[in-house]
């Protein structure tokens, strides 16, 4: 599976801050031999993440992990950017994030995450946190290949 790791960081995209989510991205992806075709910082600006993602879903990429940007701040806009992107929410990967990340803060319930299918591309957004990330990626990997093959329409059928 190839997939395409995008921060949103203010501070981040300025150098002010190392991505230690991003790194988390690529080891927990590595561990199902996912191919980190691609990796990006941008700021948290709604116009620059909507266009990045737009471009994103033309390519070849099988899952686009974005980390950063779906909290309650003013700045918080990649939810709203990946919804002016994606042509169906996959809810049941979005609440499986939030049962995850309630068994370990309640501050889980407030993620604003969205799950959703663009262009025959997986769109995840995490959180910036790296261990935010690494409980909420962890719960979503058993189902991310079978995902990613019925989005592309490969494989059997889920009946048999």
């Amino acid at each position: 599976m190839k997939y395409f790791v995008l921060t949103l960081s203010d501070k981040g995209s300025k150098g002010e801050r190392e991505d230690l989510s991003g790194k988390v991205i690529k080891e927990i992806m590595d561990s199902i031999n996912g191919e980190l075709i691609g990796y990006k910082i941008l700021p948290d600006e709604k116009e620059l993440i909507t266009n990045e993602l737009k471009d994103l879903v033309k390519k070849d990429i099988d899952i686009i992990l974005t980390t950063g940007g779906t909290g309650l701040t003013p700045r918080d806009v990649t939810p709203e950017a990946t919804m002016e992107v994606i042509e169906r929410r996959i809810y049941g990967m979005e609440m499986a994030m939030i049962i995850e990340a309630l068994k370990h803060t309640p501050h889980g319930m407030l993620s604003r995450a969205v799950v959703g299918v663009a262009n025959n591309t997986l769109i995840i957004n995490l959180p910036g946190s790296p261990k935010a990330v690494k409980e909420n990626l962890n719960v979503l990997l058993p189902a991310i290949p079978h995902a990613v093959e019925k989005i592309k329409n490969l494989g059997g059928d889920c009946a048999r």
